[in-house]
């Protein structure tokens, strides 16, 4: 199965709370920190909804 490296780029300070919540269910709570995940539709899903936060890359 697909992988997704997924690095918060940017702050979530002034973000709305589903934001916060959405990169917390991530595991992501730093700037420049990364999690390797399975790409599943909620995942991919997580991911669409905070792409201004995050950069993402496929592993293979």
């Amino acid at each position: 199965m697909k992988k997704y490296k997924i690095t918060q780029r940017r702050s979530v300070i002034d973000r709305p709370k589903k934001q916060k919540r959405t990169m917390r269910a991530l595991g992501l709570r730093k700037i420049n920190r990364h999690v390797v995940v399975e790409a599943t539709p909620q995942i991919e899903g997580m991911i669409n909804k905070v792409q201004h936060l995050v950069a993402v890359e496929e592993v293979k």
